[in-house]
């Protein structure tokens, strides 16, 4: 799971394998597989950078390569 910041200022985590799209618009807008949309602080690069730490602690991306 990666944890993201809603607009009210909340910590919500969400399973970065769900992660259907991203749009920023001003806000960043994330789109679940399921359909649900979840609006957060966090720029499209730091919710990268957060999938990317979060694969590499499950040791995924060395099976990837």
């Amino acid at each position: 799971m990666i944890k993201v910041t809603r607009l009210d200022g909340k910590t919500y985590w969400i399973n970065p394998h769900q992660i259907e799209s991203m749009e920023q618009n001003p806000d960043l807008t994330i789109s679940l597989l399921s359909g649900k949309k979840i609006v957060v602080r966090e720029t499209p690069e730091e919710v990268i950078e957060r999938i990317i730490e979060y694969r590499k602690r499950l040791g995924v991306l060395n099976t990837e390569l």
